[in-house]
Order: C-alpha cells, then structure tokens, then sequence
C-alpha cells in the first residue's frame, strides 16, 4: 500500500475491522467512578468525521495549525485525527500550562483553533467522511523551550500521510496493541502512538505513568509494543522484585527507550529480565536532523552507546575551536540530515547551524574508533567545578543506583572558590531515607571524588515532569536566587 492522508487511514482501517478497539482511555486515579472508556475503529471515524465538521464551523481551514492541550485519552486523540481530516496540524501543548505561557505559544503559532477543553461536535453533524481526503502540510508542530526555556514551535518537514500496512520499526507491528504511558504532548509519546494508531494499534492510554499500574495494563491487554523514558524503567524496576515479576510480560515484542541517557545498569538490567530482541534506544531530537537507532544485542557489544548514526549525519566537534575531534574525545554533536532531506522548521527560534548545513543541539559527547556515539550531556548543563568538567547526568546515573532514590536532578551553584560545585536535588522513594554522608560512602565507589555532589536537598515534589525530563536552568535558577537572597 502507498502513503495515503492519516484522515483516509483512520477511514480504511476502520472498514478494514469496524468492531475492533482503537483506543482505551484508562481512569483518572481520582476519579474512580468513572471507568475505562474504548472506541471502536467504526466509532472513532464516525465521531472525528462529526468533530472535524465542527471545527471546520469554528473556522478551521487546510493548512492551518490547531492547538491541542487537553490531558492523555481519546478526546487528545479525537481533536488531532479532526484536525488532519480537514488538512490541519496538530500542535500540541501540556494541559497543565500556565496561561501566560500558553498565550505565548498561541501567538508564536497563530492557531485557527486552541482546544483547552473538549469541543461537542455539532448537533446534527454529518459522520459520514470528509472528501475530498485532504493532507495536512506538516502531520505535527510540537513546541519545545529547550535549555533556553523560551518557547518555540518544531514544525515538522514531513507532511501528514502514512501508510497502514507497513511495519512500525522496533518491534511495532500492525493490529497489535501499544501501551501508552507518557504525556501526549510531548513529541516522542505523540508520535510513536499515532504511528501505532495509524497501524491499526489498540492503544492503552494512562493519564498519567504508574509503574504498577503499566505492568498490571501489559498482562491485562497483552500489550506488545510501548514507549518509556528512563525514569519509568527506573520505577518500575524499583517495584518490589516480587510484585514486578508476579505479572505475564511475555506479550511483549518490543521497547522503545529515548527522551534522556539511560544509566547503562539499568539499560542492562531490562536486557536481562527482557531479552536484548526487545529492548531497543533511539536517539534524536524533535528536529530529527540526525538520529541513531540500537538494538539491545548490538549494545551489550558496545555498552553505553546510543547507536551508530548514518554516515555524514553526525561528527563530534570542539566547542570552542569548532575543529573535529577524534575518536574518544567529548565535544558538541553536530547533525545533518540526508543532502535534499527537509526534517523540520522553527517559529519563533532560530536553528544553531554553519554555513555547510550542520547543526546543534546543545548536546555533548564522543564517538568511537567504530563510529558508536556516547552522549556526556548538554553544553549548557556542563558543571565547571575548578577547572573540571563534569556532566550531570552521569552524576545522576550513580545516584539512581541507589534504592532509596526515587528521581534525582544534579546542578551547578555558584561558588566563590571553584566557580561552580556539584549539588543533587533528590526525590526519595516513599518510607526511605539516606543522610548525605551514606550518600557520599556510596557514590564514592562509583564516581571520581570532583564529581561527587558538595551538597545535597531533599525535594517536596517530583524532580522531573512526566516525560522524566528536567529543567536544569530552573533549578539552578530558583536556588541560586534562594542563596544569594
């Protein structure tokens, strides 16, 4: 079969099968009496086909972008495919946003329709298809305010067509059934379910990560295929041994793993409860400018490595003097995609790039004499402490180690004698406790002394958000202003 637009795929798939789940929506743990909702593929093409002729009342036009921010469930899911239907993109922003933010988005964007609550199609509106089919110029434009924390909007090169049939990568197969465990409004969790929708996937959505509550999901609905991030391998793997292997795994065929460095112990503790054919890394930004892939198999051959990108797309260069540097020494990544390749194009940022097309995110690290690339971390998260470098995540990766963490962010704070000093916010896992001088006893076995955190805080909250990502700036931010006040 040929692309076709994603508004003919949910059509086809739904005459392919009309009786089979598309989507379940499970419940919000504070409202247990509302219970899991499913719609069928016949419902779903019937209820998007009488949504999309409301918004097209409201002003929606091909070409156009509609803002989404709504929380994960089948009203997020319904309000893109009624975009797409009538030609628009989707993008996609955290319910959760302060107004402030949200307008700055919608002003960058300029939107025909923001969607914050849930729009009722029309009364007497028509559930018969919308034809012409019609393509959406980019299929997503999600926003992302990086280490800058301005925000910008990602506007894929890529327009809004697939192809049903085909095989999703990674182990995705078509018709099979995707746990959806993370945020809908970032980009990884947005795209690798609409992929898995549009491959006639039943998708399991949670409105938010539990770690229990995902094993429990996956024996339940025999679920083959999820996304996760590694602060939800980490939870997970910190359930009681007992209670993590009381469940039937065996459905799975593959995870995917992205969004920030996985600790290698942990990386390799999923190999071998899994299965290396399983467990599977990708890593890119939401540019995809560059991107590499690895299998479990070729990474217990070369632990640590995020995977081998295509030749000519990636190279390792000296921050400051911009020269390439050779193999095992960490510097900027650089990307280029394929010569004629179009990846993506920003509102309101400018891309970071040299006059022969290569580009950065900020990322830092290091490739091998095989071309395997090892990421250290971000530019603009580099700790300096006395004339040393040291990157915060692998910091981080020691300390999760240990049981009593739950989450940890590390950060730099000003400092009068070494310019900058090593300090851990941590999220304790619940009952535990651990005083920093265990801390340091610990972590002594397993990082060099200068890399060893002066000073440790004990968080309220969550460290990070439910992608499992944190915004180091902010921190660093929030307590330097704390300390000097």
């Amino acid at each position: 079969m040929t692309m076709m637009p994603i508004g003919q795929a949910i059509r086809w798939l739904a005459e392919q099968d009309p009786d089979r789940p598309a989507i379940t929506q499970m419940p919000v743990a504070s409202t247990p009496d509302h219970p899991e909702w499913t719609v069928t593929r016949r419902e779903l093409e019937q209820r998007t086909n009488r949504l999309a002729r409301t918004y097209e009342r409201l002003g929606v036009k091909e070409g156009d972008f509609v803002t989404v921010g709504l929380p994960n469930g089948i009203d997020f899911y319904e309000a893109c495919i009624a975009a797409w239907k009538l030609g628009a993109t989707p993008q996609p922003v955290s319910y959760r946003l302060p107004q402030r933010e949200r307008d700055e988005i919608v002003a960058l964007a300029k939107p025909s329709l923001v969607v914050t609550e849930v729009i009722a199609p029309d009364d007497g509106a028509s559930d018969e298809p919308i034809l012409p089919d019609r393509t959406a110029p980019s299929y997503k434009a999600p926003t992302s305010g990086g280490s800058t924390g301005r925000p910008k909007v990602i506007v894929s090169g890529q327009p809004g067509v697939t192809d049903p049939e085909t095989p999703g990568g990674f182990g995705m197969a078509p018709n099979g059934v995707q746990l959806v465990p993370g945020p809908l409004y970032h980009n990884a969790p947005f795209m690798f379910s609409m992929s898995g929708l549009f491959k006639g996937m039943h998708l399991i959505v949670l409105p938010r990560f539990d770690a229990a509550a995902s094993l429990e999901l996956i024996e339940r609905y025999q679920v083959d295929w999820l996304l996760m991030v590694p602060t939800m391998m980490l939870r997970i793997w910190r359930l009681p041994e007992e209670q993590r292997n009381a469940r039937d795994l065996s459905s799975i065929k593959g995870i995917l793993h992205l969004a920030a460095p996985c600790p290698p112990w942990l990386k390799e503790a999923w190999i071998l409860w899994l299965g290396a054919e399983k467990i599977w890394e990708l890593y890119a930004g939401t540019e995809a400018q560059g991107v590499t892939i690895i299998s479990g198999a070729d990474w217990m051959a070369h632990k640590g490595t995020v995977g081998k990108p295509a030749e000519g797309t990636m190279k390792i260069l000296d921050p400051e003097t911009h020269d390439e540097l050779p193999a095992g020494e960490i510097g900027e990544v650089w990307m280029r995609p394929p010569e004629g390749r179009s990846t993506y194009q920003y509102i309101g940022a400018e891309a970071r790039r040299d006059d022969d097309g290569w580009e950065s995110l900020g990322d830092m690290g290091s490739m091998d004499a095989e071309g395997y690339l090892y990421l250290a971390d971000r530019r603009t998260d580099l700790i300096l402490a006395g004339g040393a470098n040291i990157y915060p995540a692998e910091v981080e990766a020691a300390l999760d180690e240990h049981p009593a963490i739950h989450s940890c962010a590390v950060i730099g704070l000003p400092d009068e004698d070494l310019g900058q000093r090593v300090h851990a916010v941590l999220e304790l896992a619940p009952g535990q406790s651990v005083t920093d001088d265990e801390l340091r006893v610990f972590l002594k076995e397993r990082l060099v002394s200068y890399k060893i955190p002066r000073s440790f805080e004990r968080a309220e909250g969550s460290v990070r958000d439910d992608a499992g990502k944190v915004r180091r700036s902010g921190l660093v931010l929030d307590r330097s202003s704390k300390e000097s006040a």
